[in-house]
This record gives C-alpha cells, structure tokens and sequence, in this order.
C-alpha cells in the first residue's frame, strides 16, 4: 500500500460551484466543502478510491458514525451522504458535557476500530498519511477531533476521512484523548479533572491495562508529532497548515493573555500535563492484580 503526502487538504482549490449548493463550516479547514442537498461534495485525490473503499466497508458492516461515499460526480468531486447536526469545534464544546456523552464518543471510537478489523484494502489503495503513525495494525482514521464530529439527532458522525491511513488503535486514542478531555496548551480549555474524564474514556474505549500503561507516555508524543507537522508545513509556506497554525497560535496567546498565564510552547503543554499527573495516571500496582484505573492516585 502507498502513501501519499497531500500538499493541501479538500479545499485547496474546491470543486465546480453547483448550482444549490451550500459552503460548509466548522471545523478547523472546511473551505471548499459544499452540501449539495442530501450529499458533500469535496475534491478528491489519489488516496480517495482506497478511503472509499474504507467507508463502504464500514457502511456494509453496520457502522454508522461516517458518511456513506457516494461516488464520483462529473465535476471529478467526491460524493458522500451529508451528516445533519452541529460541529463540535470550536463553539459546541459544550456538547461534551456530561460524561456520559463523552462515553459514547469513545465507544464510537471503539465500534470504528471494531469495525474496521477486518478489512482489506484495496491492493493498488494509497493513503493520505500526513504524519508517519506508530504501528500499523488497523486503517485508523488519523484525525479523531471535535473538529471532525456532527453532533445530530439522527447519530453522530465522524468527518474527513482524507487522512485515514495505516496506524493503530492506541494512535488514534491518543489523538482523541488530545481532543475530546480535552488535553491542551490553551487554559481555557484546560479541565480541572483531566484525569478522571481519561479514566471515563479509557473504560468506554476498553482500553485493557497494557494498553493504558502504553498510551500514557503516547499521549505527548502523538501531540508533539502534529505539533512538529503544522511548525515543518508552516516553515515551507504550505497551505492549509500554515494558516491553521498561525491561527491556533494567535488564539493560544489571546487565551494566554486573558487568563495571565506564561508562554509556553503549543506541543508542550499536554506532554507536561502527561508529566505532572503521571502519578495518578500510572499508579497501578503491578503485584496488586487489579485493573489498572487511570485515576488511582
């Protein structure tokens, strides 16, 4: 299987402007992105075929939480089913609340990874990975975010799948984690009770003990690993990175402002939070026998 680093993200250029359609926002890069009444239209790219032939995979195993693609249409744009709701980032956080959602967010994640076990690529598929990934056991999503969530009545759906690639289930957890608790350098997002809400979405990813040692240290190095992606697309002026990047730096600085707090280096900030609380996180007894409890201090 070949992997392809995309030098830009659906968007890049958009497709054909449809006669109905609607532009699509939320989320951290959306431009381009159109609804065209019950369907998405975005542009496609090499690694389209073979993430297609992942979402019908999980379509015909009875996983819901993605869109169903659709196609291609004549415009050359990638077709999938439009997922009615909210977007959780930046300004629906709240939707998080209370634990429980937070629960089923995490159990989403494990039906994906449940789901997607057993399939086979296609053997000519090529992948999107943008940041080389730890261990490559299951096609993970890559890009598990409340950037990357609809919240709806009818279900919630996971988004953008451009970055889908060979990874492991413990990668894409430890982004989740990064996301969802959530884990940031940004103290207005910062939770006073991180680590009981890790517990809670560790218990309902069905993390076994072996797994929660291993995803404590992950935790700062999946983080500082798209941390060290956007500063390397910035530095080469690469677009859309650059500007998601200067953005999220000019929001940590008015946050950083508004809350009197010291500058910090953006990736740090959950690698030290992993650090400070790896008392708590990783206090299991060894001889003891018991599960290992993420919050157990």
């Amino acid at each position: 299987m070949d992997r392809v680093i995309g030098k830009g993200m659906a968007g890049d250029t958009g497709c054909v402007q449809y006669e109905d359609e609607q532009p699509l926002s939320g989320g951290n890069v959306s431009g381009g992105v159109v609804r065209v009444g019950d369907t998405v239209r975005r542009p496609a790219g090499p690694w389209t075929p073979a993430v297609h032939a992942l979402l019908t995979h999980l379509y015909e195993v009875g996983f819901r939480a993605a869109p169903r693609p659709l196609g291609i249409d004549d415009q050359g744009c990638e077709v999938l089913s439009f997922a009615p709701g909210t977007v959780v980032w930046p300004d629906r956080l709240a939707l998080l609340e209370p634990s429980r959602r937070l629960a089923h967010i995490a159990r989403l994640i494990r039906d994906f990874h449940d789901a997607v076990q057993d399939f086979t690529p296609p053997p000519d598929a090529r992948w999107r990975a943008l940041i080389p990934a730890e261990g490559g056991d299951i096609i993970a999503h890559n890009d598990l975010a409340p950037w990357n969530l609809v919240a709806g009545e009818q279900g919630w759906v996971f988004i953008d799948w451009d970055a889908a690639a060979p990874g492991s289930h413990l990668w894409d957890v430890a982004y989740a984690v990064h996301g969802f608790i959530p884990l940031s350098a940004d103290p207005g997002l910062q939770q006073a009770d991180a680590a009981t809400r890790l517990r809670v979405f560790a218990d309902a990813c069905g993390l076994d003990e072996d797994q929660r040692r291993r995803l404590v240290p992950l935790l700062g190095r999946r983080t500082r690993s798209m941390h060290d992606f956007l500063r390397e697309q910035a530095a080469r002026g690469t677009q859309p990175w650059e500007a998601l990047g200067a953005g999220s730096r000019r929001r940590l600085a008015q946050r950083r402002r508004v809350h009197r707090a010291p500058p910090t280096d953006m990736g740090a900030g959950p690698a030290r939070w992993v650090t400070a609380t790896s008392g708590r996180l990783a206090s299991a007894d060894d001889r003891s026998g018991e599960r290992f409890d993420l919050s157990r201090s």
